[in-house]
């Protein structure tokens, strides 16, 4: 793979599963009845993400996904450069993925498994919150190897998802990796019961490496221990050169230099379904960030990426979107 076709001072590398999405609108007591977290992730084999498919009341539908890849799609939807790194399988879906990857002006970095492309069944309840079930499949595959050979090069910011903690080599390796490139380093937490998974590495991980660090409250509040917004802000703000805490339709908060900015949410309107509302807030922050935008802008752009996204089902903002979030870049 060459790796030298982006502008290297505006790139944005993200690094996760590559994974596709698989939707399915339920109610509550069809969550409960699968055993799911509520808006949290569980880990489960190919067979369970069938059979929860076969009780769903509605056909669910599959759009491409994964934390890291919904950001770096985003990006290349505002016009940014931006890569992503990640394995899937050789067949069908995994052709998809890297097709959908190009459409959307990321490049793609895909190590490619005999495994089947890795999916996600996210349950969304009528309260729009999701809850999902992730099969990682060829993604679990990934080596430290593959990662270290030369993919995170070029970049301004290597953006990782925090479901690599799942695989504390290959999140290592990711981090090394981004360090010798001299990028910085962004991390979003991803899932509240990842972190709570993940306690033991997780700390010295951010303390060593991360100058960016993304959680929900949920996150943030397993992290830090924190659940009133204001302390779990500023126990953030002490692990990383930025910390962001986003507070769903409330807006967000942005903490660097020793002092903490108020976000406010982009829209009223109510949300249809959270499916990567936090991966698309990263996109426009970290496309602000690589584009020397104040932090200010970089969280309205974030707030906006973020708010559009719920408006539709999956994490695929369309077109009208898009422009509408365009119109507020900086001339």
């Amino acid at each position: 793979m060459d790796f030298g076709t982006q502008a290297p001072s505006r790139l944005v590398v993200g690094v996760g599963s590559a994974l596709v999405d698989i939707l399915a609108h339920e109610d509550e007591a069809f969550l409960r009845q699968t055993g799911a977290a509520k808006g949290g992730m569980t880990l489960v084999e190919k067979e369970f993400i069938d059979r929860t498919i076969a009780m769903t009341t509605t056909r669910p539908h599959m759009v491409p996904g994964g934390s890291a890849c919904n950001t770096a799609v985003g990006i290349g939807r505002l016009g940014g450069a931006a890569r992503f790194v990640g394995k899937s399988g050789s067949g069908e879906t995994g052709r998809m993925l890297e097709n959908d990857l190009r459409q959307n002006n990321v490049e793609p970095a895909l190590f490619k498994s005999d495994a089947p492309t890795g999916r996600v069944l996210s349950i969304i309840t009528p309260d729009a919150q999701r809850s999902m079930f992730t099969y990682l499949g060829a993604s679990s595959e990934a080596r430290p190897d593959e990662v270290a050979s030369g993919c995170l090069e070029g970049a301004a910011i290597v953006h990782i998802e925090g479901y690599l903690l799942f695989n504390p080599d290959l999140i290592q390796a990711a981090l090394t990796a981004a360090k010798a490139a001299g990028a910085r380093i962004s991390l979003d937490l991803a899932s509240y019961n990842v972190v709570e998974e993940s306690r033991d590495i997780l700390g010295p991980l951010v303390a060593d490496y991360v100058d960016i660090l993304m959680a929900n409250e949920d996150e943030a509040r397993a992290f830090t221990g924190h659940g009133n917004e204001d302390r779990a802000v500023a126990a953030l703000a002490e692990q990383a050169e930025i910390a962001v805490l986003k507070v769903g339709d409330r807006g967000s908060y942005i903490a660097a230099s020793g002092r903490v900015l108020r976000v406010p949410p982009a829209g009223s309107g109510s949300a249809v379904d959270t499916t990567g509302a936090g991966d698309l807030w990263a996109s426009g922050f970290l496309y602000g960030l690589v584009n020397g935008y104040d932090l200010e802008t970089c969280g309205a752009l974030g707030s906006a990426c973020g708010y559009e996204v719920c408006q539709v089902v999956g994490a695929n903002i369309p077109e009208s979107g898009w422009e509408r979030i365009r119109k507020q870049i900086p001339k």
